[in-house]
């Protein structure tokens, strides 16, 4: 009997040797000796069927890191290295699959559309991770802005991606290089800064205004 991890393997096994997806599900289904029915039990498509190893791929990491000890006592800006480096630890174990993927998308302003599923995961774990760093004051609770921390973050996980994607380092060291100094840039980014004092003391003097002129 079909199940999801067989056929997400038989899929991978598939286009990695043949350089393209297969020509239909009937005949996807019929190498495999499966049925159509059992396919679309599980899956819509094949993009779905992709965007769910992405998917996965990112669920498993958030719910590895949560096991760890010393996770209640992270940061918000360590828990986002934490999932950064850990995704993309595990990525690595399907790292051809992940540049067949990846590459095959039509390039555009927006992110591939094999990767719907897993923006929404990791949208949803920023938002968690900056929701707690607004309410322990270790980020600027800024009005209008603090909405699109979580935007900045999966802008940076883009960005991460895909110089992953191109990492020819041993290793991917450079990848490692770049999280840590893209996160916590991003971080500062999203802290207190003498500018948010600025704006604040603007705002004093125009509230009191009248008071100045008086003096």
């Amino acid at each position: 009997m079909a199940t999801i991890e067989s056929i997400q393997s038989a899929y991978i096994d598939y286009v990695l040797t043949q350089g393209e997806q297969p020509k239909s599900v009937y005949v996807f289904a019929k190498q495999n000796e499966i049925t159509e029915e059992e396919f679309y039990r599980f899956f819509g498509s094949f993009e779905a069927l992709e965007q769910n190893i992405w998917a996965e791929t990112a669920t498993k990491t958030i719910a590895e890191i949560k096991t760890q000890e010393i996770w209640p006592q992270y940061s918000s800006r360590e828990k986002a290295l934490s999932f950064f480096y850990s995704f993309f630890e595990l990525l690595k174990s399907s790292r051809s699959f992940a540049i067949y993927s990846f590459n095959r998308q039509p390039k555009g302003l927006s992110h591939p559309r094999v990767l719907d599923t897993l923006k929404v995961i990791v949208e949803n774990f920023a938002d968690e991770i900056i929701k707690q760093g607004l309410e322990s004051n270790e980020l600027a609770d800024r009005r209008f802005l603090s909405k699109r921390y979580k935007d900045g973050l999966w802008m940076q996980f883009g960005f991460v991606l895909n110089f992953w994607i191109n990492d020819n380092s041993a290793g991917f060291e450079k990848t490692d290089e770049a999280i840590e100094k893209g996160v916590n840039v991003t971080f500062d980014l999203f802290q207190r800064s003498p500018i948010d004092n600025l704006l604040e003391y603007g705002k004093f003097l125009a509230k009191n205004s009248r008071f100045a002129e008086r003096v």
